[in-house]
């Protein structure tokens, strides 16, 4: 992996998806962390401060609403943005993730792979 690849923790519990997104993230040259559910994302999150989250909000064992809950109280955390990818359609799913410091919010079935990467890599390029 190149020197200085931004690091990028995918949390999506669709094994296909994750994939995907990993696959077409390491292929732009980014170094990526998969992540199945909210629990081992928060207890990796200890360890390491990625550029970017990709986050689902309907996982097993902790939401993904109780990891952005997470970040916004980890100091070293706060500043690293998170793009919600999700199948919660609705505008309160919507308005909760970006009280809770969403940066971007997808719906799974109106985003494009391409789409996502482009705004990925326009958020880790931004300071």
């Amino acid at each position: 992996m190149a020197e200085g690849a931004k690091k990028v923790m995918i949390v999506e519990d669709d094994r296909f998806l994750s994939f995907l997104l990993k696959s077409r993230l390491e292929k732009d040259g980014f170094l990526v962390e998969q992540m199945f559910d909210g629990e081992e994302a928060i207890q990796r999150l200890k360890q390491m401060v990625p550029d970017l989250i990709i986050l689902d909000l309907i996982m097993p064992k902790v939401t993904g609403f109780e990891v952005l809950k997470a970040i916004s109280v980890t100091p070293q955390l706060v500043k690293v943005p998170v793009v919600i990818v999700s199948n919660l359609a609705q505008d309160s799913d919507i308005e909760k993730a970006r009280e809770l410091g969403a940066k971007e919010y997808y719906v799974k079935v109106k985003v494009s792979i391409d789409d996502l990467v482009g705004r990925i890599k326009t958020l880790v390029a931004t300071p």
